[in-house]
């Protein structure tokens, strides 16, 4: 029988765009024939949970229970009829289809406010007066907080926007807590969640039922989906995959989770979801099926006899959105900070440029496993002609390219290639901090429309990045940082405290120097998070290289990954917490860069030893980028027109020449010798961007055989900078 496939991603991920793992797996089962639909439940539950007939049930849900409120809670509930008639409204502006409501939301007349709107200060420096559709995202965000905040005080404490009990998931060597917690009475969220699958179940009809866990926080109520569809529609056939399944069960044991689930798969999905379905049809043996787990005589098995390989990223089709409800996504503005709302506002398509990390070399990092170790660049043909694919399908031109590490050559040429097409489209990605974003790379990104990065500046401390292998220093970071923001785009730094034998000196150093990267505005946004040891990075394989304890006793028989530990010759680590985080959420807002370290931990440090113009002078003393032979050479600029014309001067002749060349922005004069202005005409002409591809060294010959003209002598003049602020890029 023909299996026809229902792909969901279960609460919560994000709410302003779905998360793409169904989306990719539909877009390659496109590409076989095979019926595929697919749901994102999580903005489902949250378009009905915030809506005023959501919240008279959920009132009228608190009203009945045994609840004791707090003082938040009861200010909350007595305003119900406010947050009741407004609440339609407001979901309607944060899907873009309300904007003019925005007026009334900044009034501070119009949303009952509660405990999160006591954050509130002087907003006026954050989206200043002009930003009043900001401002009312923001505020409106607050809102919807408040109404969350009761949620979890009251029917519903797993709940959360992004997750949803993840702290049932997270860590769990074994499935009890979790395994009590779904034979619970089903939560107010739960029972939304049963009625809107049923609907689905009922309009799509599957097979087989396919549950995309990317986290933690979505595990929870993936199972309940599981444990609703054996209890209803026992004949459906229910498989589970995605990141949390990748990293956190590839030991498991514990056949209770099949109570829920019927297969649990590893790893990259199309093969693996391919086998079960020819399995199901009937034309495979189950032996001979991709990385899945089952159950097998009341035991579990992993079944992975096939000899097939994975399919290479051209051959895995384009992500297909259909049957997702792009128009009902929420762009929320959780803090101001530009490039921090990026996560939580605006719609995006997501594609990978490449599978895997071509530097794998992290040591925090699990490089051990697939969809790190096994590194494959797509061509930049294919990735446009997706991105082109995408934006007819969607109606969206935004990108966000969710690689572990971006590869600069591929980002160059995709840039490239965007240009070409004369496509406008908005796209960002990560990265990591190495030489190779040459301030010339960046401005071409910038031209085709990378509007931010993010990466890891990780412990801000040479001798520890140099510990994790990270393969860059703090100065070059900083360089790189510097020339993505002088480019207009703007940078996120992830930052790790806590690494193995990191010290209490190291952390308040590290802190500086992020200190000084905001203050000169080389980074604009940031995220502290504290180390934790997994079982498949190179700490955790070999805790003892790193002078750390694994103190887990034997495994469990459920999620393994993260590993309990001590680090016997660093400090303690917790403790800086709390101040590493409040100095950042400051510096964010480009406050407090004069508060002295110590304002910001209740405890005594030990004052820093990092300069005060560390991060400057290592900006001023950056080494020039030479110009290679083999380096690209593009024109991206209008042909400029020559003007001649001659003087006489003492009897004398004399030929003058000028380029004029007009930018998007501004125009430029140069006056020149007409020699040089031939020899800069020639070679602009075979350097446009709708030529072939040429490099330096080509260019220079070419001129030298046509023109008798030393090309690198213009190339090192006064005009070289002329030149580029006006379209020219050595990449």
């Amino acid at each position: 029988m023909q299996q026809s496939v229902f792909l969901v991603t279960p609460p919560f991920t994000q709410l302003n765009t779905p998360y793409p793992a169904t989306a990719y797996l539909k877009g390659f089962l496109n590409t076989k024939n095979i019926p595929t639909h697919q749901a994102d439940l999580g903005i489902l539950v949250i378009n009905e949970l915030f809506s005023r007939k959501g919240l008279i049930a959920l009132f009228e849900a608190i009203e009945n229970g045994a609840f004791v409120l707090d003082t938040n809670c009861a200010r909350i509930m007595a305003l119900k009829e406010e947050y009741s008639n407004t609440i339609d409204a407001v979901i309607a502006f944060l899907q873009d289809k309300n904007p003019t409501l925005a007026y009334a939301i900044c009034t501070g007349n119009y949303l009952p406010e509660a405990q999160r709107f006591e954050q509130i200060a002087d907003l006026e420096w954050a989206f200043g007066s002009l930003g009043i559709r900001d401002k009312a995202r923001h505020l409106s965000t607050l809102y919807l907080e408040d109404i969350s905040d009761l949620i979890i005080a009251t029917v519903d404490p797993l709940f959360g926007f992004s997750r949803y009990g993840e702290r049932l998931a997270s860590s769990a060597h074994s499935f009890d807590n979790l395994y009590q917690a779904l034979h619970a009475a089903p939560t107010f969220i739960d029972q939304i969640l049963f009625r809107l699958l049923s609907e689905k179940l009922q309009e799509y009809q599957p097979t087989l039922f396919g549950l995309s866990v990317p986290f933690p926080g979505n595990l929870y109520s993936a199972l309940r989906c599981g444990q609703y569809i054996k209890q209803h529609h026992p004949q459906i056939k229910i498989c589970l995959g995605g990141g949390y399944a990748n990293t956190e069960l590839r030991s498991l044991k514990d056949a209770r989770v099949f109570e829920f689930v019927d297969f649990i798969t590893l790893d990259d999905g199309e093969a693996t979801i391919l086998h079960l379905i020819e399995m199901l049809e009937g034309k495979r043996d189950i032996d001979f099926i991709k990385r899945t787990f089952a159950l097998q005589d009341g035991k579990v098995s992993y079944l992975n006899g096939t000899i097939a390989g994975d399919y290479k990223q051209a051959d895995v089709g384009t992500p297909d959105y259909t049957d997702l409800p792009l128009d009902r996504y929420l762009s929320v503005i959780e803090v101001a900070n530009p490039m921090h709302r990026l996560w939580s506002d605006g719609r995006w398509n997501k594609l990978t440029l490449a599978h895997g990390c071509y530097w794998g070399k992290c040591t925090f990092c699990d490089i051990s496993l697939d969809y790190i170790k096994n590194y494959e660049a797509t061509t930049a043909n294919v990735l446009v002609d997706r991105m082109e694919e995408l934006i007819a399908a969607t109606g969206q031109s935004g990108f966000h390219f969710v690689d572990e590490a971006a590869p600069p050559a591929l980002m160059r040429e995709v840039a490239l290639e965007i240009i070409r097409r004369k496509l406008t489209v908005t796209w960002w990605t990560n990265i990591r901090f190495e030489k190779s974003f040459t301030p010339d790379l960046c401005r071409l990104l910038a031209a085709s429309g990378c509007i931010a990065v993010s990466g890891g500046l990780e412990v801000a401390s040479d001798r520890l990045l140099q510990l994790i292998k990270k393969g860059v220093t703090v100065a070059q970071v900083a360089k790189v940082a510097d020339s993505f923001t002088e480019a207009g785009i703007m940078v996120h730094a992830y930052m790790m405290y806590g690494f193995p034998t990191q010290t209490a000196q190291e952390t308040i150093d590290s802190l500086e120097v992020v200190r000084q990267l905001f203050e000169l505005n080389v980074v604009q946004s940031g995220f502290w998070h504290q180390f934790a040891m997994t079982a498949h990075s190179p700490v955790g394989m070999n805790p003892e290289v790193f002078k750390v304890k694994n103190v887990l006793v034997g495994a469990g028989d459920f999620a393994n990954n993260d590993l309990p530990h001590i680090d016997e010759t660093g400090c303690d680590h917790d403790q800086f917490s709390s101040g590493l985080k409040k100095a950042l959420y400051n510096y964010m807002h480009g406050l407090c860069f004069d508060f002295p370290l110590q304002d910001w931990f209740d405890f005594k440090i030990k004052p820093t030893t990092v300069d005060p113009h560390y991060i400057e002078d290592s900006l001023a003393n950056a080494a020039a980028t030479p110009i290679r032979p083999t380096a690209k050479m593009v024109w991206l600029g209008k042909v400029p027109a020559l003007a001649i014309t001659h003087q006489h001067k003492k009897g004398k002749l004399i030929e003058r020449a000028t380029l004029t060349f007009h930018h998007k922005r501004s125009s430029l004069v140069l006056p020149l010798a007409p020699k040089e202005a031939r020899l800069m005409l020639a070679l602009l002409a075979l350097c446009a961007i709708d030529q072939p591809a040429i490099t330096v060294g080509e260019v220079q010959k070419q001129l030298q055989e046509t023109q008798g003209s030393d090309m690198m002598t213009l190339l090192n003049s006064a005009h070289i900078d002329s030149l580029k602020e006006m379209g020219l890029y050595i990449l």
